[in-house]
């Protein structure tokens, strides 16, 4: 070893003892003969004294720059009272150096690795990855993600879960997104998929009597990219066979308590978790993943504005829509400029408007010139004070309204299935705008009986809204032909803060029924056969009840971490456009690797 101490590990106890360090360059001072540097290798910092006296060492420290690689020889020694550094684990103490040598010099970086609050261009970033991840919060953020898949292998393997791996080469799968394939050499024209998630795999494992299994498994999906997402991510993939529902939530929350206990003791964990029905988090939050650390829960004004005159109502109304809102404490003061951002927020997510009502006294007395609105000519002072009453507004409050018309097509900007994701999206502003969502706080909730189906308007058929070998609400059983879409589904998700983290089923385990739900989603025969025979078949072989989850690894990390984009928490991540800039990845090959795999190019269409 070139070193017989790590930098970041050096204490007050040290004092006296002879050591040799290896690392960067992390800061330099030079005070006119005397020259202090601090030292970094991957255990954090401790500061290096360089004395003329040592001409040697001396020399060395004077052409050193930042990010060179040294090896330095010294004494640690206390610092002289005044001059510690409190904020460093190291910084009772010093090495005073005897000896150095430069085991590599470094370019000048294209980014300060030393300033942690002074953020490089994303660009940047990604091109010099390698020195990105040099940065103390990256490099922590790395260290975290080890320390949550090392709790996660312990924990799953002290409770007897075996870890088994599944194919990377597989067949491609109806899970949602478009598949990576992989052309093959010796079958032309036939592909693998890359696994969007080892979903089949795992429940054959069930089948093969295994009973409890995991894995930390790299999946891949070609869908468009954003914060929580990436092209290629890594998941806990948990599956159980004779289990219930309950069974699965209980470890998954006992699993995320102890996680949190143990990586983050220092965030407030709210337990038991709330489980709530999929359409309980609808109706209160307008998502199926909602932030539980703040209320400004959703009120529907429906019935409380019907009758009205209000052409924007009315006409939702009228059609079968819905008018729905929120109070915000103190919204009052919002100005302008500030009620129109979030307008815009709303129309982003496909209303077509909102509507604000503000009160400078409590609504149950408050008179016309009390109440503020752009609409107030329309509403009139006694619909405003039902409005205001119903939302349980106090003096000082704003209330924001939506409104969607029924027997809209779904994706249509103001339809009613807009108006829960546009108060959504108002909610989250709204917190982040008064500060409401405390950043030390996880929030979790399990979100359970999810629909069965979503219809397909484009397609004109039902979609599995979580995949194919879901199960059945014993519940709704009757229902899959006549009512498909009032039917719920064994699928649960388990959130946080906003996010979905992850999301598992009970799955069904017999072929009679997987059949019925093929048919449902109008998967031929023929097709069934085609795509999932081995399914079907090992089902006859005595398949067990059996269920699972899979957590994100990159989505959890991200919330122990405090990140709000998981780029920051995996080692070398895509781009949201799906480009590697340091490698420069995706590229074109040659025209003989196509000729291999029988692949010939065409232009895209526009």
């Amino acid at each position: 070893m070139y070193k017989t101490d790590y930098c970041g590990e050096l204490r007050a106890s040290d004092e006296g003892r002879e050591v040799v360090l290896a690392g960067w360059v992390h800061r330099r001072r030079d005070h006119g003969g005397l020259i202090f540097i601090d030292m970094r290798d991957s255990r954090g910092l401790v500061q290096v004294v360089f004395l003329p006296e040592e001409a040697a060492a001396h020399a060395v420290a004077s052409e050193a720059r930042g990010e060179f690689v040294l090896r330095v020889t010294g004494k640690v020694q206390r610092r002289r009272e005044g001059t510690e550094n409190p904020k460093l684990p190291t910084g009772q103490i010093e090495v005073r150096a005897t000896a150095a040598t430069v085991m590599n010099s470094a370019k000048t970086p294209p980014f300060e690795i030393n300033d942690d609050d002074t953020e490089p261009g994303e660009i940047v970033r990604q091109k010099y990855r390698y020195l990105d991840l040099r940065r103390s919060r990256m490099h922590n953020n790395i260290v975290v993600r080890h320390q949550v898949v090392k709790f996660i292998r312990d924990f799953l393997t002290d409770r007897q879960f075996i870890e088994i791996e599944t194919p990377v080469l597989a067949n491609p799968t109806p899970e949602g997104a478009r598949d990576y394939l992989v052309p093959s050499r010796n079958y032309p024209g036939s592909f693998y998929a890359l696994p969007q998630s080892p979903q089949q795999f795992k429940q054959l494992l069930m089948v093969a009597g295994f009973e409890r299994y995991f894995q930390i498994a790299r999946c891949y999906r070609d869908e468009d990219l954003r914060a929580d997402r990436q092209p290629e991510f890594t998941q806990l993939d948990l599956e159980m066979s004779f289990v219930e529902q309950d069974d699965i939530l209980n470890l998954i929350e006992e699993l995320y308590l102890g996680m949190a206990a143990a990586v983050r003791p220092d965030m407030n964990v709210p337990s038991p978790f709330p489980r709530m029905s999929y359409a309980e988090s609808m109706r209160r939050f307008g998502t199926d993943k909602p932030d539980l650390r703040f209320g400004l829960e959703l009120v529907d004004f429906t019935n409380a504005v019907r009758g009205t005159e209000f052409v924007v109502f009315k006409s939702a109304i009228d059609s079968g829509g819905s008018v729905e809102g929120i109070c915000v404490p103190g919204g009052e003061s919002f100005s302008r400029k500030e009620l129109d951002a979030l307008t815009e927020t709303a129309k982003s997510l496909g209303a077509k408007g909102m509507v604000s009502l503000a009160f400078t006294a409590d609504p149950a007395a408050a008179t016309e010139e009390q109440m503020r609105s752009p609409a107030m000519k329309h509403l009139g002072a006694d619909m405003a004070r039902t409005i205001g009453k119903l939302a349980d507004a106090k003096a000082g409050d704003l209330v924001l309204m939506v409104a969607g018309a029924g027997g809209v097509p779904a994706k249509e900007p103001g339809s009613a299935a807009r108006v829960k994701p546009a108060l959504d999206a108002l909610r989250r502003s709204v917190a982040a705008k008064l500060g409401l969502t405390d950043r030390n706080t996880l929030g979790f909730a399990f979100i359970i009986d999810f629909p069965l189906v979503e219809w397909n308007d484009d397609e004109e058929q039902w979609n599995a809204s979580h995949h194919l070998f879901t199960s059945v609400h014993a519940d709704d059983l009757g229902l899959l032909e006549s009512d498909p879409g009032s039917v719920r589904s064994n699928a649960y998700d388990i959130t946080c803060n906003g996010w979905e983290i992850g999301s598992g089923s009970i799955r069904i385990h017999n072929r009679e029924m997987q059949e019925r739900i093929f048919k449902l989603l109008n998967i031929s025969e023929e097709d069934a056969q085609t795509r999932f025979s081995h399914m079907l078949e090992a089902f006859q072989y005595g398949a067990p009840p059996h269920g699972g989850i899979a957590p994100g690894i990159d989505r959890t990390v991200a919330l122990f971490a405090q990140e709000s984009d998981i780029r920051d928490v995996i080692a070398f991540p895509k781009t949201k456009s799906a480009q590697d800039l340091m490698t420069g990845a995706p590229l074109p090959v040659e025209a003989a690797a196509l000729d291999v795999v029988g692949i010939q190019l065409k232009p895209l269409a526009p």
